[in-house]
């Protein structure tokens, strides 16, 4: 059966999604149309591109995560310059190892850019920090005078995955100026809305992925020095637009994996901790898969195409 997608950004945590979008595979789901943040958009990129689910275990089994993080060469090799770094870079590394790895597995199935792809069947988010807004890619680039069909889309994951800080902000070269992009979720984490029409409907049924727990079911958060705040602070910003889109009606969608307790930017995970997130997103899809109902005929939530 064909349907949409919407995946959440996590960082590392995004092993998850690739259990879950396995277990889907597995009862015949196919995908029509993905989109993504972060951690998501490389699975919604990896989906459009022609992979499935065992061969995107396996290149990331595969990979040396910690390869993936390319700190720049200083004169003077000392911890200080790190930080000096970081503050005149604005990341502790440069992110072009990444964008290198999504490059080599894109065009491995021979996608470049996104006009390899069907038009429409590819989004992923990202915040323009330049001029305070998010950015849908790749339809938003029109805005930037760039042609978007001619726009890498290895250069695109990069900007959604751009974590704040930890790796330096992609800086986007258009003819309107230059343009700071960090990672989609400090504005959207999870896109539900994505693929809906002007009057909330959708071509077709749509399952989302979370990277959590059901709102209802997460505790309050302790808050006792300026770190704790911080992280509070982050994940309310990031989080805050898609939970006031979020209702019980969207819910009954939506694939929770509550991983809260792993870190997203644990490049250094075992094995073991991997094979323990595929497992859940595999388990909670499955779970999920028992009760969902999806209905075009006769839903006021679709939208038919004749």
């Amino acid at each position: 059966m064909l349907i949409d997608g919407v995946f959440a950004g996590g960082g590392l945590k995004g092993f998850a999604l690739v259990g879950a979008y396995q277990a889907l595979e597995e009862k015949g789901y196919r995908f029509n149309r993905v989109a993504g943040t972060s951690a998501g958009a490389i699975l919604a990129c990896f989906i459009a591109a022609g992979y499935s689910g065992k061969e995107i275990e396996q290149m990331m089994q595969e990979e040396d995560l910690k390869s993936l993080l390319d700190p720049r060469n200083t004169i003077l090799p000392i911890p200080f310059m790190k930080w000096l770094l970081l503050y005149w870079r604005m990341g502790l590394y440069q992110g072009s190892a990444l964008e290198d790895w999504f490059f080599e597995k894109l065009s491995a199935k021979g996608i470049y850019n996104f006009a390899d792809l069907p038009p429409g069947s590819l989004k992923l988010v990202a915040s323009d920090l330049t001029h305070g807004k998010m950015i849908v890619l790749p339809d938003d680039l029109v805005h930037y005078g760039i042609e978007p069909g001619m726009f890498p889309i290895a250069r695109a994951l990069r900007m959604s995955c751009n974590i704040p800080f930890f790796f330096e902000p992609v800086r986007l070269r258009a003819p309107s100026g230059e343009t700071i992009v960090v990672d989609g979720g400090v504005l959207s984490n999870f896109p539900m809305w994505i693929f809906d029409d002007a009057e909330g409907r959708r071509e077709r049924p749509l399952i989302g992925m979370k990277l959590s727990h059901r709102k209802d079911d997460m505790g309050g958060r302790e808050i006792r020095n300026a770190l704790n705040l911080f992280e509070a602070l982050f994940s309310t910003m990031k989080n805050a637009h898609d939970d006031r889109y979020i209702s019980r009606k969207h819910e009954k969608d939506i694939i929770f994996i509550p991983v809260e307790q792993y870190s997203a930017t644990q490049f250094n995970m075992e094995d073991e901790q991997k094979d323990a997130l595929m497992a859940m997103g595999w388990t909670r899809a499955n779970e999920f898969l028992r009760t969902w109902s999806h209905s075009i005929e006769g839903s006021r939530h679709f939208r038919l195409i004749v």
